[in-house]
């Protein structure tokens, strides 16, 4: 990825928010420390109980490629969105070029530049450091859309960040962007750190409407055996596998 011309993509982006980033930045620190972090929801609109269906979405934050998913994924051609970071993208380019020859399957969503929470302000979701003001922020998000575009081709809807916690002002820029912030309903691996088992039962619990969150950049982890079990066991059960761009969705936070 570019990053020089990635920063010069999101100043030009910056200079068009200027009011909105006035009001972020004015706000005061101690205001911002006791903003509690938000965790979006996301789900299919309309129920389809005699055909339950589920989304499946994987981020992509950083590390290799987990092609126990990918590969049964393609070989399945079971549909899923990708939430791909800009780091992720130039540490896999055989990954990406297979998800590029698989576009019919896949929908490529924006999980950030660095793999940074979408947090303003110093509250460290899980620990993790934040981008901290709404500059890094919109520096964050329009990082990981220009990775995207550049790899894949395509201008990105949804932005996930990393840990999916987020400030109610950063979530507010976010949309202000034109973004749809990628929440989910079900954790399909608790952040990769499931066994196998654990993972196969927490996505094979999946209802109809679920969108399921896991993650395809642990190769070395149990979680991602699992997640393929339990993807087996829907299959199994009859569910039908949709990709966000291609259902009505209700998010919440």
């Amino acid at each position: 990825m570019c990053l020089v011309c990635a920063e010069r993509f999101a100043r030009r982006r910056l200079l068009s928010l200027l009011p909105a980033l006035a009001v972020a930045t004015a706000l005061p620190t101690a205001a911002l420390a006791e903003t509690a972090l938000v965790e979006p929801k996301l789900r299919i609109s309309t129920p389809s109980p005699g055909s339950p269906r589920v989304a499946l979405t994987f981020d992509a934050c950083t590390g290799q490629t987990d092609m126990r998913i990918l590969g049964f994924l393609i070989e399945n051609r079971i549909p899923a969105t990708m939430f791909l970071t800009g780091r992720w993208i130039a540490n896999n380019p055989e990954a990406v070029a297979l998800m590029r020859a698989n576009a019919d399957l896949f929908e490529f969503e924006d999980h950030g530049a660095n793999h940074v929470p979408a947090v303003i302000g110093s509250e460290k979701p899980y620990g993790i450091t934040p981008a901290g003001t709404a500059a890094a922020v919109v520096e964050e998000v329009e990082g990981g859309a220009f990775s995207i575009r550049q790899a894949l081709g395509v201008n990105p809807q949804f932005y996930r960040d990393a840990t999916a916690l987020y400030s109610r002002d950063a979530l507010d820029l976010i949309t202000g962007l034109g973004y749809r912030v990628g929440g989910y309903s079900l954790s399909g691996d608790w952040g990769a750190t499931a066994s196998a088992a654990q993972a196969k039962g927490l996505v094979a619990g999946a209802g109809d409407g679920d969108v399921i969150l896991s993650h395809i950049n642990q190769p070395t982890r149990d979680a991602g055996a699992g997640v393929v079990e339990g993807i087996k066991l829907l299959m199994d059960r009859g569910y039908t596998f949709v990709r966000l761009q291609d259902v009505e969705l209700t998010s919440t936070w």
